[in-house]
């Protein structure tokens, strides 16, 4: 039986709903709340973004980076590896992108295990795309 296009946003939706309740959601969201809480953190996040920035528009201007600002972004990710926060910040939001992951992955799979459905198309959808 046809599926039309709003009841596949209304089932998406319910998904949505379901996927902001998983615990992972909110494990990261406190995470990330965490580390803006932290003046440490924050400092380190905006000083390596602005270093990157930089760097960024330096390397767009043709000028190869130095071995002092390597030094510099290289300490600074040691910092930023080593801070609890950002730390479990991290490992929170790799266990959020891989749930993500999952459900991409189960959908995917009905496009290809369910040839009525998936007919006419050649690859599942782009791999990019996040529900």
């Amino acid at each position: 039986m046809p599926v039309d296009t709003t009841e596949i946003m209304d089932s998406a939706t319910k998904l949505g709903h379901m996927v902001a309740q998983h615990p992972l959601v909110s494990r990261y969201k406190d995470a990330q709340k965490s580390v803006a809480d932290d003046p440490d953190a924050t400092r380190l996040m905006n000083e390596f973004n602005r270093q990157l920035d930089n760097l960024t528009r330096q390397e767009q201007a043709g000028m190869p980076m130095t071995d002092a600002q390597r030094m510099q972004v290289e300490g600074l990710q040691m910092q930023i590896a080593s801070h609890i926060k950002i730390k479990a910040m991290h490992m929170a939001q790799t266990d959020f992108i891989d749930l993500l992951r999952k459900v991409n992955q189960t959908v995917q799979r009905q496009l290809s295990d369910n040839p009525g459905a998936a007919a006419g198309i050649q690859a599942g959808p782009p791999s990019h795309v996040v529900l």
